[in-house]
């Protein structure tokens, strides 16, 4: 494994605990602390995912230009985030804290293409689903930490909210000083990716040393011309990716299949509220979903590279349709509750980092970090849509009844994925040739 994988695997660990304690508490924070409705925690659970979605495009392109800035995009969005953190503990109405969470979720988008594209361009194409597990397993075991140290501290202070969101701002900016130490500024392609792309000296063929080749003609020569420096790619460079065929319909099932997935915070008010739980337990609930994530993340990505990335990620889409049937079902208590975290943690090892393995083999190396950010735009803006959507219906009707369309909405939404994503081809020796062409 690249150790460029690994020291940002640490960085993602770390600042994970940072952002889960924030969203541990966030979701009874503002509903049962500050008496928001369930559709005023869906606009501030759509901008959690939306605002993000409308930077990374620019986080993407900006480190794709002037000789691969990934580093130095990344660390501005790291930075930018760990600055809002202390912020939250004075926000205490709607506006307020829509904008604080609006400018932490623009340092979100600013980091995670960079961070993507560094992965992809760090691991030969054979490995990305491996080494994307990897790098997950390392931020998931941060998601893991994060509820427990929120739990800690809501429970050993007097104002716990604040405390959370002070804790958090101080284990931010380590993740920022991680990433400036530890992370190398320019990462390039690895060097035995470069030689399968090549035909080894050994096959080439010889030719002897008298041999004699007869004279060119005089008008056969013809004076070189020097080459042509390389240009960095322009934004319409960018968005011409979606020219390509199999990016185009990743972005697209991508973008389908998050309109029909319910963000995390309204699955856990779900559950806590038809499991009966104590409130002080809510903070534990993502701890489930992680444990899950973390011991699946890295053979799921592994597999991912033995067998198919896209019908891996249609399969989680599929295992989460499982959890809301669970969620659904007369089945309750703590260990209904356990099983669905159980395939909702299952969901994310199946789709996160192999959507990025995935994108990262139907895009050229100089394009990597406008192609992941092209696909993880379209989904998060689809997953804003969801949350406003979800909020809107769970306040007309009730949480079941909004939960019910929904799983009907995503089983569809995967038919109709498996059948758009039938003619991609991501093998990695897809990938390693469309390289070398590149």
């Amino acid at each position: 494994m690249p150790s460029t994988v690994l020291a940002l695997g640490a960085v993602s660990l770390i600042t994970d605990v940072s952002s889960e304690m924030v969203t541990a508490v966030l979701p009874l924070y503002v509903v049962a602390g500050l008496g928001l409705s369930p559709l005023g925690f869906g606009l501030l659970d759509g901008i959690n995912n939306g605002v993000g979605a409308l930077v990374r495009l620019a986080g993407g392109h900006l480190a794709d230009r002037g000789g691969r800035r990934h580093k130095l995009v990344a660390g501005l969005g790291y930075g930018l985030s760990a600055l809002c953190k202390p912020l939250l503990a004075l926000a205490h109405t709607l506006p307020v804290l829509s904008a604080v969470l609006a400018v932490d979720r623009t340092g979100k988008g600013l980091r995670t293409a960079p961070r993507d594209a560094m992965i992809s361009l760090a691991t030969e194409p054979a490995h990305r689903g491996r080494a994307f597990g990897v790098h997950r397993a390392m931020d998931t075991t941060g998601a893991l930490l994060g509820p427990l140290v929120a739990f800690a501290v809501l429970r050993a202070t007097v104002d716990g909210y604040d405390a959370v969101f002070t804790v958090s701002a101080c284990v931010a900016a380590l993740g920022v000083l991680v990433l400036v130490l530890f992370v190398p500024r320019n990462i390039d392609a690895p060097a035995d990716a470069v030689r399968r792309s090549q035909p080894p000296d050994a096959v080439r063929p010889s030719q002897p040393a008298d041999a004699v080749r007869p004279p060119r003609p005089p008008d056969a020569v013809r004076p070189s011309r020097p080459p042509e420096p390389s240009r960095p790619p322009a934004l319409r460079d960018a968005l011409g990716l979606l020219r390509r065929p199999d990016l185009r319909r990743l972005t697209v099932c991508a973008a389908l299949l998050g309109l029909t997935t319910v963000s995390d915070s309204f699955l856990y008010l779900l559950l806590q509220r038809e499991g009966d739980l104590p409130a002080h337990l809510f903070p534990l609930l993502p701890l489930g979903t992680a444990a899950s994530f973390l011991l699946l993340a890295v053979p799921l990505g592994a597999l991912a590279d033995r067998v198919s990335r896209r019908r891996l990620f249609l399969a989680g889409h599929g295992v989460l349709l499982l959890g809301y049937g669970l969620v659904l079902s007369p089945w309750h208590g703590v260990p209904a509750v356990l099983a669905v975290l159980l395939l909702h943690g299952t969901f994310y090892a199946a789709t996160d980092g192999v959507l990025a393995a995935a994108t990262a083999s139907v895009v050229p190396d100089r394009h990597q970090g406008a192609g992941q950010a092209l696909v993880g735009t379209g989904q998060a803006l689809a997953r804003f849509v969801c949350s406003l959507a979800f909020g809107a219906a769970w306040s007309l009707w009730d949480g079941r009844s909004a939960l019910t369309v929904t799983a009907a909405a995503l089983a569809v939404s995967t038919l109709v994925a498996a059948f758009v994503l039938r003619t991609v081809d991501d093998t990695p020796a897809t990938a390693t040739t469309e390289e070398a062409r590149a």
